[in-house]
């Protein structure tokens, strides 16, 4: 399925291809997964929910839309109404791009 990799460390988004949950947390590097819904879309931000408990020695953060603030890397997929049943992400690249501020 068409996913995005948005990391904060190296202000990027990368697309990439992911088979289910699984994937989206070997992107993010951690079990401790949740997401925040993006749009009407059914596109899923995917975190790591204790990014900010972490360490965050060198670590960038970003924010999409107008969701709380993410500390190191994200994944955006599509969804069919929750975060266990991913599809393609409704939205392109250049389109994401313009909507993540790198703080």
């Amino acid at each position: 399925m068409k996913a995005y990799l948005i990391d904060a460390n190296q202000q990027t988004v990368s697309p990439v291809d992911i088979a289910g949950l699984d994937d989206v947390k070997k992107h993010i590097g951690y079990d401790s997964v949740d997401s925040d819904e993006v749009d009407a879309s059914g596109d899923r931000l995917f975190f790591d929910e204790s990014c900010f408990l972490r360490d965050q020695t060198g670590k960038g953060r970003f924010k999409l839309d107008n969701l709380a603030p993410v500390a190191d890397k994200g994944v955006v997929a599509g969804s069919t109404g929750d975060a266990a049943n991913l599809k393609d992400a409704a939205v392109e690249l250049a389109a994401l791009q313009q909507r993540i501020t790198w703080l």
